[in-house]
């Protein structure tokens, strides 16, 4: 049995098999997940899974470089919006990189998720709670 944080195996081998700029979108229980994208859905009930904990968790085994975000966020779900924030900069400074913070519209960023290795449904029930975290390499 695996003695790292992510118990999960589709989202273990998900990122375990992402390559330099390749993406992993994580999302809301409502973002629409397209067909030819692989989907890791999570979700149990309403806010379980929660956001912030999935990607927490993910960002544990992924060295992140670049994240998008709609930018509906900042004013539509501030607390959430924060948080993330907060966990891109503790991120930085475990990976010792600059990670870039990129805002797209949501129509937008329905679009970008089209090219992401898989999307990761979770419980959250609260507007615009999706990024797209893209993958760098640690050295």
């Amino acid at each position: 049995m695996k003695k790292t944080t992510l118990l999960n195996a589709p989202l273990s081998h998900s990122i375990a098999t992402l390559g330099h700029t390749e993406s992993l979108t994580i999302c809301d229980a409502g973002l629409p997940i397209p067909h030819n994208v692989e989907r890791i859905d999570l979700a149990l009930k309403a806010n379980v899974p929660s956001f912030l904990q999935t990607v927490d968790t993910a960002v544990a085994e992924m060295f992140v470089e670049r994240a998008v975000l709609a930018e509906e966020i900042k004013q539509k779900n501030p607390q959430i919006y924060t948080a993330v924030l907060a966990l891109i900069e503790r991120l930085q400074a475990e990976q010792g990189n600059q990670i870039s913070v990129e805002y797209v519209s949501h129509e937008q960023f329905k679009l970008l998720t089209h090219s992401s290795k898989a999307i990761v449904r979770t419980g959250e029930c609260s507007p615009y709670a999706n990024v797209i975290l893209y993958s760098g390499v640690p050295f």
